[in-house]
């Protein structure tokens, strides 16, 4: 039986991160998928704690929000940087995740059609922040030596983005290196070359 229970829709949305992390991590996890018109009932949704998927099950342990499934792996699995101090700059580089991440989906299911272009003309802006912290640590991740669930979460963020905008990673070679170097990553690679991972949309509207 695999130790985590992943319940949410056939997308990769909010549990694209989460799914990357552990597969890279060797955990197995089993997926509950839930069809939208039977979400729309309510009955599940009345169980959820915010109303909201992803589900998250660790054994008797049950967790909604993405980047509190996100911090758990990281602690269970040695992602959460090496002392006290990594771990606080972790949880900063993943909140500056977490807003282009929030920008993203505003654009994606509330102004697709008109606000594309612009949106894509302003992300420069954005990624050049994290270019510079990944040019100005030598190990190639945001914090410290070894990987964490921020790089992750990073990762999964550029790799949406270079759906959007192909070229987006061409200014910043800091970002397209470490974007290279997760996709190397070998759990990371097959996965990526999976059908589990391809057939599903990244977003729900279908737009991207």
């Amino acid at each position: 039986m695999p130790p985590y229970t992943i319940t949410y829709f056939a997308v990769r949305g909010r549990c694209g991160a989460m799914r990357i992390m552990m597969v890279d991590q060797g955990q197995k996890w089993k997926e509950n998928v839930v069809a939208f018109d039977e979400w729309m009932k309510g009955d599940l949704k009345a169980t959820c704690v915010f109303g909201q998927l992803p589900k998250f099950e660790d054994g008797d342990l049950v967790l909604f929000q993405s980047n509190a499934v996100l911090r758990h792996l990281g602690r269970k699995h040695g992602a959460y940087g090496s002392n006290d101090k990594e771990a606080a700059l972790i949880d900063m580089m993943n909140d500056g995740v977490e807003d282009i991440r929030m920008k993203y989906l505003k654009m994606i299911y509330q102004d697709y059609d008109t606000g594309k272009d612009q949106y894509i003309k302003d992300l420069a802006g954005h990624l050049s922040k994290f270019d510079a912290v990944l040019a100005s640590n030598k190990s190639g991740f945001l914090v410290g030596d070894k990987i964490s669930f921020a790089d992750y979460s990073l990762f999964e963020v550029l790799l949406n983005h270079q759906v959007l905008c192909p070229s987006c990673l061409d200014s910043f070679p800091a970002l397209k290196s470490f974007a290279a170097m997760m996709a190397a990553r070998p759990n990371i690679k097959a996965f990526l070359g999976s059908d589990d991972y391809k057939k599903l949309p990244i977003n729900g509207n279908g737009k991207q």
